[in-house]
């Protein structure tokens, strides 16, 4: 019996510099501005059969070690980051099938506004626009809004519920037919078929309609990174895909199991949620190499400690500037991203703040997949079939022509000789794609 194929998308960390100084990168730190090694990803991605590229986003600078921001400045991490929605649509001109999928915050940007972009994202796509929604994780970015700093997390999912109702109500204020475009007559647009939403609620109001018309898949894809229980919950009403990072084959089967749960209990189809998991493999074209790659790896997070805990404090709003490193890891709270906390603690039980920031830098976010194409591919297909589905979210930490080769032009052949991933698009948009198995 043939092994149940399986989804891939490509988890980009921003849209500008990335992996300055790595090597193979080029002269990336020279030529950031310019989208072209965003533009070549997309365009393989979507040789390669990937079901869509997410652009992740964040709009502050980070002082999350020392209240400085000279780590963060000096060693360009995080920054500088352009406005994803523009190189979304630039990636959506290039390319034909690929789903494209920016990042817009939901405190940054009003729900009319994230309904309108994302809308022509969608239009411009020919139906293969998405929308990743975060609800924010630092209070720097709040305080670039004119805020003195978030709302509390379980909030912050409370003025979501209304955001996404809005947005939803505003993509649904054109019915179907909408555009008659009746040159006899002299009619474009039947009046009878497009609403106000007249939407009153305690953090959002909007009239509508959305002046923008319909879309092509009718509502965009909404992705959502859902991993504390508020985000789960959250995740399993509202998202068709959804960003998982759970440690270990054993979490992401629970992780899968109990979305579907949730969805199945609120009555959704728990299939109509493509759960895919972020995995950064390292594919190489021997076992010797492979070793090779992870003792680098690893001897560049040790010999980075500063820089490595600085990215844990910028994403969970921590400063762990004043922490002894030698010292058991401590208890910490967060309004920050509270599931890449929880699993940094999880998985620090026994060790020094050293040691567990090494090895949570070091591995390959849900799980380990390291090797030749081969033998990576079995990894992979061993993992799903554990698991149960759906795919996977391949990040690269260091973002490069050759990188992306490794997984496109080495890694994807293996699956798809197996069965494991498609070789062919079977429909145009982004969602049915999705839903094609």
């Amino acid at each position: 019996m043939a092994a149940a194929p399986f989804h891939l998308a490509w988890f980009l960390q921003g849209s500008s510099i990335q992996a300055w100084g790595a090597p193979w990168t080029g002269n990336i730190s020279e030529e950031w501005m310019r989208p072209d090694l965003f533009l070549d990803l997309a365009r393989q991605m979507e040789r390669a059969g990937f079901d869509y590229i997410l652009i992740e986003d964040s709009i502050y600078v980070g002082q999350n070690w020392k209240n400085s921001r000279d780590i963060f400045l000096k060693n360009g991490m995080s920054i500088p980051r352009q406005e994803p929605s523009i190189v979304a649509a630039m990636m959506a001109a290039a390319t034909t099938r690929l789903g494209i999928v920016p990042t817009l915050s939901t405190f940054a940007y009003h729900p009319y506004l994230t309904a309108r972009i994302v809308g022509t994202l969608d239009q411009v796509s020919l139906g293969r626009g998405g929308w990743n929604m975060v609800t924010g994780s630092s209070d720097l970015s709040a305080q670039n809004f004119g805020m003195d700093k978030l709302p509390d997390h379980d909030e912050r999912y409370l003025m979501a519920e209304e955001y996404v109702q809005i947005c939803k109500r505003l993509w649904g204020s054109w019915e179907p037919g909408a555009i008659v475009a009746d040159r006899k007559s002299g009619v474009l647009i039947d009046p009878e078929k497009v609403h106000t939403i007249d939407y009153v609620g305690k953090y959002y109001s909007s009239r509508g309609p959305l002046n923008s018309g319909p879309l092509p898949q009718g509502q965009p894809v909404i992705a959502q990174a859902g991993g504390s229980v508020s985000g789960k919950k959250f995740a399993a009403k509202y998202a068709d895909t959804v960003v998982a990072a759970p440690r270990g084959v054993e979490a992401m089967k629970k992780y899968r199991e109990d979305v579907r749960a949730e969805r199945a209990a609120i009555g959704l189809d728990p299939d109509g949620c493509k759960i895919l998991f972020l995995l950064q493999p390292i594919v190489t074209q021997s076992k010797a190499e492979a070793a090779e790659r992870v003792a680098d790896r690893k001897a560049s997070a040790e010999a980075d400690i500063d820089k490595r805990l600085a990215r844990m404090g910028w994403s969970t709003n921590i400063d762990f500037s004043g922490c002894d490193l030698d010292a058991p890891v401590g208890e910490f709270t967060t309004n920050g991203h509270q599931s890449s906390l929880q699993q940094f603690l999880k998985n620090s039980e026994g060790k020094t703040l050293r040691e567990a920031i090494v090895a949570y830098s070091t591995g390959g976010i849900c799980v380990d997949v390291v090797g030749t194409p081969d033998s990576c591919a079995s990894q992979m297909a061993e993992i799903m079939e554990e698991v149960g589905g759906d795919g996977f979210l391949i990040e690269q930490p260091d973002v490069s022509r050759r990188t992306i080769a490794s997984i496109t032009d080495g890694l994807v052949p293996e699956l798809q000789q197996r069965g494991l991933t498609r070789k062919a698009y079977a429909h145009t948009q982004l969602r049915d794609n999705l839903l094609e198995f």
